[in-house]
Parts: structure tokens; sequence; C-alpha cells
């Protein structure tokens, strides 16, 4: 045999268990890797086929609440109309009725926040689920990045665990933070109650509890004899929140806080800005008591066409 071709098998044959062994070594790194992609992939549609369910839960329910909101809002426009009609026949106010119908307009708009919330919530869920399935999965032949070593990778061959970034508290739903809030109201747990109002307006400033929070921050600064501070939180309800049920509360309180500082004049406009603004209500059916048991017109007198003449 030539000396060249033996030379070269000599050559061969002492490369070979050193090449083997990294060669081995690679390919083994490269299934357990494609085995914990695949894992991962099971999990994400082990979880999509989970959430598909719920998410049809939640549309079930979300439809059946809007169902009975529509239902409840056509009853309660049929007693305003009906209220409305017969107070134009009798000339006067029910008070009764108008407090039991103010109730159910509270009601109502609760129940509308929760539909909104679990509305929002669905959204959140589909947008998640949607970023999970739009993450490139890894093909099965996919080969390392340069460099030898898969870009998850650790020092020592082994796979490096996902860096997360830590999430950030969320603040509880407003519908769960508004009612605590509420309960700890009613006990005069006035402290935490002004912290959880607080949050309600900070987390949620444009949901419709948070005006009823900015209410109830002013029935506290009211009750504890703030009257300057409650006036404030009434504008803000009159101001930011106009269309809340509770403005006219917040209109009727307004006016008690001025008189309670000795600003008649200003106390008695607001009451009468009330009754003009909201004449079927029960605030303004107590801004009309006020006014009368202060021996002061309820409606201010228009001024004359003509001026006085001198005698």
């Amino acid at each position: 045999m030539p000396k060249h071709i033996v030379r070269l098998t000599a050559v061969a044959l002492f490369a070979l268990p050193v090449g083997l062994p990294q060669a081995f070594a690679v390919s083994k790194e490269m299934v357990q890797l494609q085995t914990q992609v695949q894992q991962l992939q099971d999990m994400v549609q082990h979880l999509q086929t989970s959430n598909d369910e719920r998410m049809g839960v939640i549309v079930n329910l979300v439809q059946q609440n809007t169902d009975n909101v529509n239902r409840m809002m056509s009853s309660v426009n049929a007693l305003q109309q009906a209220l409305k009609a017969e107070n134009e026949q009798r000339g006067s106010g029910n008070t009764q009725l108008s407090t039991q119908i103010q109730s159910l307009n509270d009601s109502v708009d609760e129940l509308k926040t929760r539909i909104a919330n679990l509305t929002t919530q669905m959204q959140s869920i589909q947008g998640q689920m949607q970023n999970v399935n739009g993450m490139p999965s890894q093909p099965g032949g996919s080969s390392p990045p340069a460099g030898g070593m898969p870009a998850n990778q650790g020092p020592g061959g082994q796979a490096a665990a996902p860096q997360l970034a830590p999430a950030a508290p969320a603040a509880p739903p407003v519908d769960q933070l508004y009612q605590s809030a509420l309960r700890d109201y009613n006990s005069a747990k006035y402290n935490i109650a002004v912290s959880e109002f607080g949050d309600v307006i900070r987390y949620y400033p444009q949901d419709p509890l948070a005006g009823n929070a900015q209410f109830y921050l002013g029935e506290i600064n009211y009750k504890q004899g703030k009257y300057a501070a409650a006036i404030k939180n009434y504008d803000a309800v009159l101001e930011q929140y106009s269309g809340n049920p509770k403005a006219p509360a917040a209109e009727l309180r307004k006016g008690q806080s001025l008189i309670e500082m000795g600003q008649k004049d200003a106390g008695v406009r607001e009451l009468r800005t009330l009754v003009q603004r909201y004449p079927q209500t029960p605030e303004a059916q107590e801004g009309r008591s006020k006014l009368n048991g202060m021996g002061v017109r309820i409606y201010a007198a228009k001024p004359s066409a003509y001026p006085p003449t001198s005698p």
C-alpha cells in the first residue's frame, strides 16, 4: 500500500474520536431544545382551548346581563313617564315613587358598569390570546445560531430560563373596589373609605362609579363638618360628572354646605338651581322644603322691566 494512503488513513482515524463527541453533544442539545419547544407549544394550545371555552361562557353571561339591563331600563323609563304624567295632572311630586325610581337607576348604572368591566376583561383575554397565537414557533429542523449554541441556552449546555419582567400589581376591579369603599363608608370607617374612593377615581377616572366616589368623598367631609372641602368634591361631581345620578344630591349638599358656612345667599342660589335643573327628583323636593323653611321664595323674583319712579 502506498505510504501517502497509509498516512491519510491514520490521520482520519486519529481525528474521528475528537469530532464525534462534539457533534453528538450538539445533536443531544438540539433534541432537548426541540422537545422543550414542543412541550411549550402543547401548553399554549391547551391554554388556548381552555380560554376559548371560558370566553364562550363569558360572552353568554354578558349577553344575558345586557338583555336584563335593557329590560330594566325599559321598565324604569315607563315608570318615569307615568310619574311625569301623574305629576303634571296633580301638580306635585310623589317623593316615595321618585326615591324608588332613583334607586332603580342606581342599580341599573351599577349593572352597566359591571357589564362594561366584563366586556373589557373579555377583550383583554382575546388580545392576550392573539399575542400568544402570533408568537413565532421553532421549526423542527431549525439550526442553532452562529456559535454552535441555541439562543436560549446558557453555559454548560443547559437551557436558560426565560427572563420575565416583573408584573406591576394591578388594581382590583372597579366594582369590587367601589363596593368595598361603600361598605366602609356605611360602617363609618371614613379614613379607609376615603382611600378606597380615591383609588376608584385614580385608577378608573372615566368610569361612571368615579362620579359616585367623588360624591361620597364630599359626604364624608360634610359629615365631619369640613364644608369647604365638601363643596370642592360636590363641584367636581357637578363639573366633571354632570350626568351622574349623584349630581342632584351633590347640588343639594353644596347648597346646604354653603348655608352651614353662613353663606345664605349662595346657598339659596344653589337650592334654586337644584329645583330648576332637577325638578322631579327627591333632592329637589328636599330643596323646596329647605327654602320654604327659610321663608325664601323657591323661584327668584324677576326684575321689573320699568325703573322705580321717584315720589
